[in-house]
């Protein structure tokens, strides 16, 4: 399915930095190294070479992750935006992605971890911040303090990670393809459903993001590459009566079968 992949980070990012490195040693791979003098930020898309992107089939960014708790993570999540674009990219608009990769780079990620007792939470997160580009890509990420952008451990799992998902990728035909609805913007129970069932999932739209909006609905389907099979729905994490009905009554919009995380075997 893909051929060239891109691994982008920037020179200023410890963890991008830091990963790269790692992934040097499992193999000749593609590395775009964001440096401008004043803002080499990967999720603002002026700050990055679209021909260059744009020779190879498929984007991974490596980069950090920051949270107010200061937790251990790695994360991986698709770039967009659900509505504003404070953080790059461009309002309500999201980027390709593939649910086959993702769930594929996610196993592997959370089987390296453990393997080497790397005490971090493996976490999926909702779609957020930019940048905004043509080719389908993935962010994977370390979290959450300098401490853990430098952990070279840390670095080495997700260039296993990468390394191994790139090597082994391939499309199953047995997979079902969803896009996950509702929830906080890390995804317990979407995570849970990427790791331990038959499910792959694409994009996730939070609850924060609400009230949804078929124009939501329409960028999370055209922004997977597989055709979509499913609709999940973190229930409990749509809000309120009135919040869930308005949600159900823009979903009854679109053919696509609905599902309850509840309901699915993990």
């Amino acid at each position: 399915m893909y051929k060239n992949y891109l691994i982008i980070a920037s020179t200023l990012d410890k963890a991008g930095i830091n990963i790269t490195t790692e992934l040097s040693q499992f193999g000749n791979f593609h590395f775009y190294l964001v440096d401008n003098l004043i803002d080499s930020e990967i999720i603002f898309t002026e700050n990055l070479d679209l021909e260059k992107i744009n020779e190879y089939d498929f984007v991974i960014f490596a980069s950090k992750h920051k949270s107010e708790k200061n937790e251990k993570t790695l994360s991986i999540h698709a770039p967009g935006n659900w509505r504003d674009a404070k953080f790059g990219g461009q309002e309500k608009r999201v980027c390709k992605t593939s649910a086959l990769f993702q769930k594929q780079l996610f196993e592997k990620l959370k089987t390296n971890a453990e393997k080497s007792y790397l005490k971090y939470d493996v976490t999926l997160e909702c779609t957020h911040h930019g940048p905004l580009i043509n080719k389908p890509c993935v962010f994977v990420e370390i979290g959450s303090t300098e401490n853990e952008w430098k952990d070279k451990r840390a670095g080495f799992v997700v260039a296993k990670a990468i390394s191994e998902t790139i090597e082994s990728f391939k499309e199953n035909p047995y997979n079902e393809i969803a896009i996950g609805i509702g929830g906080p913007h890390y995804c317990p129970n979407f995570t849970k459903i990427q790791l331990k069932s038959n499910i792959a999932i694409s994009h996730v739209i939070p609850q924060y993001v609400f009230p949804i909006t078929e124009e939501m609905v329409r960028e999370a389907i055209g922004g997977t590459e597989e055709d979509i099979d499913l609709i999940l729905l973190d229930w409990k994490g749509l809000g309120n009566a009135e919040q869930r009905q308005q949600t159900l009554d823009v979903l009854n919009k679109f053919y696509i079968q609905k599902k309850k995380t509840s309901e699915i075997s993990k």
